[in-house]
């Protein structure tokens, strides 16, 4: 099964990345952007059929190791096979 989990700084705290993105984005002409944040995205494939169980293996994994819980959240999304 594949999962992606988005990482993204939570609101309120310094994005230092995105505001870079920001700033260059409008110097290069992009008068409508309003705001950039920067995350980023794991891609993990488990060999576990139920999605529940998915669930809840992703989040501890996400709590532990992959976000940190202080200035981070998560999205966990299951890619669904087209089989």
């Amino acid at each position: 099964m594949k999962i992606y989990v988005k990482i993204m700084p939570k609101e309120g705290v310094l994005d230092p990345q995105g505001k870079a993105i920001e700033n260059s984005l409008k110097q290069l002409g992009f008068a409508d952007v309003q705001e950039a944040r920067q995350g980023k995205i794991v891609e993990l494939n488990l060999d576990i059929k139920n999605e529940e169980d998915a669930l809840a293996l992703t989040r501890e994994m996400s709590e532990r190791l992959l976000a940190n819980m202080v200035i981070e959240d998560f999205e966990i999304s299951i890619i669904k096979d087209d089989l």
